[in-house]
């Protein structure tokens, strides 16, 4: 969720007097990061998931599936080793934006061992486990992106009534008792920005027309309360209405954070992964069901994007810019708007909306224009939440302002400089992925999207397309059923002129690219992961950069069948989550093809979910046999990984002599 600064939150009416005041000195702050450590160079590389869990109870007389609000509860608990031996834990535990979700990280970052890639899972099913094991009878933690009837009467344990004349969000669906209650951060934001918006916010979701839907499908929102007529004018035909920010931010998913080696290396890796942000998105698509209604789109993407959307009606388009400084295209979370590395400023070919005393102060002080740009446009953005313990600070020791608004900017790329007085590097964070429903497809996504960031280092690779056509690709990518009826914008040619002639990639080597000739093309996912005739594919990229790297055979065992999943899934051999969320709701024998998901079908499918991802059933439509030789244990590995390199090293200094 980003920064987590404790202390007494601002109203919005206090915040917006300081707005200016620490967009200066979050850029002090920046600049002093920068100065300080712009020429650090060889940090090791480092890299970590971050998984959000539901948890969800089970009424099984009932058939009903609800969202357990006790999170407040066992954080505290799941905390307690970080609390007494922060050096030697094997997690870590965070609080989200809703009650009902814990988010849990490794305790430590992996590094560049391959043998890390065998820790993953096992990693993951720990977490399960640690939350599992402080929840209630009929009490489970599940992984998923969106609980089905999220927003629908009575969808958390205990119940709350929503009250929209007095809540944060004014929501018809959301109470604002599900709101992590333990933190003032997550409810202020909420306020804020339905008080900067001057409104509620506001998504119509495209319904799913099944043979009985009704037509036109019209809900009567006035059975779920008064809110002054907001609804009634924003929501429309055909389309299921959401108005809170927790139907976006009460989203789980699974992100992946790399420490590169220097402020260089990191802005490549920005660059060169944004491209992939769709194609994953596609891949890990898990949310086809919206508020108790089967939609037109499988991911949260864009819902987020509404759901935490602050612009005001002339920042948005539809007023003249009177009161404002700038018509803003996009939400605060969104798609990347820009690539940040000079060799990538080609691919930059939409206009870019800046702070031009930002980028003024940025540049004259060395910073170069392509990430003075990134930066400057990053601080267009108001603050949200303002601490009053926290206002006035030492810019040389201190970065609570830049990240406020950097942690605020929720784009599917982030670059994140290292904190004050840290062993930490220069890091991107890689965010658009959905979260799946067993720990071995998150490890697998995990390990593709890693793999292939050091493929990408290795080769020196391109991967950079215009950033317009990344934009175009992540709307494809939220489509119903997109792996299969959607095609992408992808680079034709990925090598370079550094790139070596492994067999692979000599394989696919093509002329560079004549002058107005196009450098990428329309491709299926299927061509992107598995490769065609015309294209290598990046699973092969990835099977010859393994080919020529040393790995212990249980980590390359594991490994296989994880780039084995990615294959699968890609070719629709085996669907996403969503497809066969979609196939289970529409033969379930209570679904009246109207598509409403009512609260026995969600039941079903949940329990189901469950069972699944504690391998008590079997799911072949999504994944096979789950059999990796997945362990928290790698000091063999680890040890026999270093005899070696003792081996390497007495023989080089043999030959010197």
């Amino acid at each position: 969720m980003g920064l987590l600064t404790q202390g007494h939150p601002l109203d919005w009416e206090e915040t917006k007097k300081y707005a200016q005041y620490i967009r200066e000195h979050g850029i002090e702050q920046f600049l002093h990061i920068y100065k300080k450590l712009k020429d650090r160079r060889n940090d090791c590389l480092k890299w970590g998931d971050e998984v959000e869990f539901l948890m969800v109870r089970f009424d099984h007389e009932n058939k009903r599936a609800q969202l357990v609000l006790r999170a407040h509860e066992i954080l505290p608990k799941l905390m307690e080793p970080e609390h007494e031996n922060p050096d030697n834990c094997t997690t870590l535990w965070r609080p989200e934006y809703a009650d009902y979700m814990i988010e849990g990280t490794p305790g430590k970052p992996y590094g560049h061992l391959p043998v890390h890639f065998n820790m993953v899972e096992a990693n993951m099913r720990l977490r399960r486990q640690q939350g599992q094991e402080l929840l209630g009878k009929d009490e489970y933690v599940l992984s998923t992106s969106n609980f089905p009837r999220n927003g629908c009467p009575n969808f958390t344990w205990p119940q709350y009534k929503p009250t929209p004349g007095t809540s944060s969000s004014a929501s018809l669906f959301f109470p604002d008792e599900v709101i992590f209650p333990d933190h003032p951060r997550f409810k202020t934001l909420t306020r804020n920005i339905r008080m900067r918006r001057k409104s509620k916010v506001a998504l119509n979701v495209p319904i799913f027309i099944d043979e009985k839907t009704p037509r036109p499908f019209i809900e009567d929102l006035s059975i779920y309360g008064d809110d002054g007529g907001a609804s009634s004018s924003a929501a429309v035909e055909d389309h299921i209405y959401l108005d809170a920010m927790g139907l976006g931010m009460g989203c789980c998913c699974l992100q992946v954070t790399f420490q590169a080696q220097s402020i260089d290396e990191a802005r490549f890796l920005y660059d060169q992964l944004t491209p992939l942000t769709p194609i994953i998105l596609a891949l890990s698509a898990t949310s086809p069901i919206w508020r108790g209604y089967l939609t037109e789109i499988d991911c949260r993407w864009n819902v987020l994007c509404a759901m935490v959307d602050d612009r005001t009606a002339e920042e948005r388009g539809f007023e003249p810019l009177k009161n404002e400084r700038f018509r803003i295209p996009k939400s605060r979370y969104s798609s990347v708007d820009c690539y940040i590395s000079p060799d990538s400023a080609i691919y930059n070919d939409e206009e870019v909306v800046q702070d031009a005393d930002v980028f003024h102060k940025l540049t004259e002080n060395g910073i170069d224009p392509i990430l003075a740009q990134h930066i400057a446009h990053l601080f267009i953005r108001d603050t949200l939440t303002v601490f009053e313990e926290k206002i006035y600070l030492d810019d040389t020791q201190d970065t609570d302002h830049f990240e406020n608004i950097n942690s605020t900017n929720w784009q599917s790329m982030r670059f994140k400089p290292p904190p004050v007085n840290s062993d930490i590097g220069w890091r991107v964070e890689f965010r658009p992925s959905e979260l799946q429903m067993t720990d071995f497809e998150n490890a697998a996504l995990v390990t593709f999207i890693v793999l292939l960031t050091r493929a990408i280092m290795t080769y020196n690779l391109n991967l950079l397309i215009p950033i317009s056509n990344v934009d175009e690709n992540m709307q494809s990518a939220q489509r119903r059923d997109a792996l299969q009826t959607q095609k992408f914008h992808f680079r034709k040619c990925l090598s370079t002129k550094q790139t070596p002639e492994t067999p692979c990639m000599a394989s696919v080597q093509q002329p560079y690219t004549q002058e107005n000739e196009c450098e990428h093309r329309l491709m299926t996912i299927n061509e992107i992961i598995n490769g065609s005739n015309g294209f290598v594919g990046l699973l092969k990229i990835i099977q010859d950069y393994l080919s020529n790297i040393e790995i212990d055979a249980d980590t390359r065992c594991t490994i296989n069948q994880y780039l084995s999943l990615i294959s699968k899934r890609a070719s629709g051999k085996l669907m996403t989550n969503a497809t066969w969320m979609r196939h289970f709701v529409m033969h379930h024998p209570a679904y009246q093809h109207d598509s409403v998901v009512s609260e026995e079908v969600a039941y079903d499918l949940l329990w189901k979910m469950t069972k699944i991802s504690s391998g008590e059933e079997q799911c072949p439509l999504v994944l096979p046999r789950m059999s990796s030789k997945t362990t928290l244990d790698i000091s063999a590995a680890v040890e026999t990984e270093n005899n070696q390199l003792e081996v390497k090293r007495s023989l080089m200094n043999h030959q010197n002599n």
